[in-house]
């Protein structure tokens, strides 16, 4: 009875060192830390992305409109979100939809409200998305070469068409330094 009880303890105490050393962490890591998260998608470098929704703002704020700018990776994740103060709160979430239409799309997001009035079809898809739910004018793609990066939008203005200025100012001010 004794060797069986000890050949039982023995057993137990190797698979609970087993079981601890399959969790010990990677060499060089803190023990318990989680694993390091991957980097965000290709976009925008932060300056960048500052910059251009700081000339958007100012564009905006020159013709009396209190707005949000917002620019996302090319995974829809935002990168920078500033708000004039004044800005309604809902011009937050409402550039974030804007975004995420582009960055699905491929297209600025003004060309997609426009195709929802005639494509049943897409504008049922468009409501159906929770991340949308309204086609509205006022993103851009930022775009390398063809290639989509990021998206910039703003809201706020009495009108997507005016968002739209806004936004491609941002856009132009960094154009020729996007990589």
């Amino acid at each position: 009875m004794r060797t069986l009880t000890r050949l039982c303890l023995a057993l137990c105490v190797s698979v609970t060192a087993a079981s601890a050393m399959a969790q010990a962490p990677a060499p060089g890591a803190a023990p318990g830390a989680p694993p390091p998260a991957p980097p965000r998608a290709r976009g925008p470098a932060m300056a960048l992305a500052v910059e251009a929704a700081q000339t958007a703002i100012a564009v905006c704020l020159a013709n009396g409109y209190k707005t949000t700018a917002t620019v996302v990776d090319s995974a829809g994740v935002p990168v920078v979100m500033l708000s004039s103060d004044g800005a309604a709160e809902r011009t937050q979430m409402i550039g974030l939809t804007k975004t995420t239409a582009t960055i699905k799309y491929k297209v600025p997001s003004g060309e997609i409200a426009d195709r929802v009035k005639t494509d049943t079809a897409l504008d049922a898809e468009v409501k159906a998305d929770p991340k949308i739910g309204t086609a509205r004018r006022g993103a851009l793609p930022i775009k390398v070469g063809g290639e989509i990066i990021g998206a910039l939008s703003v809201s706020g203005a009495p009108g997507g068409d005016k968002d739209e200025v806004c936004t491609q100012a941002g856009l132009d001010k960094i154009a020729s330094r996007l990589k």
